[in-house]
């Protein structure tokens, strides 16, 4: 069956009611066939869903501990020092952006978290090197005085998370009867943006205007997302219109597809809406990676998910006009 039969079938099959779980112990295996079996349950998610988790991911408790750990620490750090590094003084918007000054929702009243964002650099720091492939992303990480540990438990994350990131596309290439390395040369240079995120609780009553993260879409090719256990914030809109709960589970990370996959596939890859909400009275953190192309690269249909029965439906642009143009709506710039 060819992609765009797949997509079509799927249009029609049912609404999903929950995420489903793929576990990633075989990735690297060397049979040709698992790795097709793999592939054949990445390709049934991202069609219905644009959502999975993955279990057995290889990415160090340790290492998220860490994180966690320097995350915590500086979030409770006083306002103004924070507000040294707001993302509005960057060219690239990386940084430091306080609680509601991002609308990712364009109806809302601002989103209910305080988030940091960075990007690629090496864990040994030796000056910015991607100006020249970067184009309209170009521009070098800032970094906070305090806490101390923050940079290298930021980075080292970071870096497992992409090595993970590198793992997947394989599969996704193959879920899209592709050879596994027809991304290589379009993720060279680890486009990748990271964000620790503090959903504060929220109380009172229950209002879509004012949530943790409004109802959006990622713009990158797909997110690996880390949820604080024991907090369920995290709601996937099926196409019923229906929010459908993804709460943490042990052990395991939420994939989800962004933007720049839906353009390449001419939507036979599903980028779905989702929000967060925050009710449990405590504080929540998260960490998304949000894994995207070469910011160089053009969104170019793959030739197999265009038809005369599913024609072009989005406009040509390279990644990186395409993630500056969805920031700087986000951000008010």
């Amino acid at each position: 069956m060819s992609l765009v039969d797949a997509a079509q079938r799927a249009e029609l099959t049912e609404a999903f009611s929950h995420i489903p779980v793929i576990d990633l112990s075989d990735v690297s295996s060397m049979d040709l066939a698992v790795r097709k079996g793999l592939a054949d349950a990445i390709r049934d998610a991202c069609m219905n869903v644009g959502f999975f988790y993955v279990a057995n991911h290889g990415i160090p408790e340790t290492t998220i501990t860490g994180v966690l750990a320097a995350t915590k620490e500086y979030f409770s750090l006083p306002l103004e020092q924070k507000m040294e590094l707001e993302n509005k003084n960057t060219p690239n918007f990386k940084g430091y952006n306080p609680v509601k000054s991002s609308r990712n929702d364009p109806l809302s009243d601002g989103d209910m978290h305080e988030g940091f964002e960075f990007g690629w650099e090496e864990l040994e720091a030796n000056g910015y090197q991607g100006a020249e492939k970067d184009g309209a992303m170009a521009g070098a990480n800032v970094w906070p005085r305090e806490p101390a540990g923050f940079r290298d438990a930021a980075l080292a994350y970071y870096h497992a998370a992409v090595g993970l990131g590198k793992r997947l596309f394989p599969l996704f290439a193959a879920a899209l009867d592709l050879p596994e390395t027809y991304f290589d040369d379009k993720t060279k240079n680890s486009a990748a943006l990271m964000r620790v995120l503090h959903y504060p609780p929220q109380t009172g009553p229950v209002d879509d205007r004012l949530v943790g993260i409004g109802a959006h879409t990622d713009w990158e090719c797909f997110t690996i997302l880390w949820q604080e256990p024991g907090i369920q914030a995290l709601q996937v809109l099926n196409k019923q219109e229906q929010w459908v709960d993804a709460p943490p589970l042990p052990g395991t990370l939420v994939i989800n597809l962004g933007d720049q996959f839906a353009r390449w596939t001419n939507d036979v890859f599903k980028s779905t809406v989702h929000r967060a909400i925050n009710r449990s009275g405590i504080r929540r953190y998260s960490i998304p990676l949000f894994f995207g192309t070469d910011y160089d690269v053009k969104l170019e249909p793959i030739p197999s998910c265009v038809s005369s029965n599913r024609p072009l439906k989005y406009e040509v642009v390279t990644a990186g006009d395409y993630v500056k143009s969805k920031l700087q709506a986000t951000y008010g710039h």
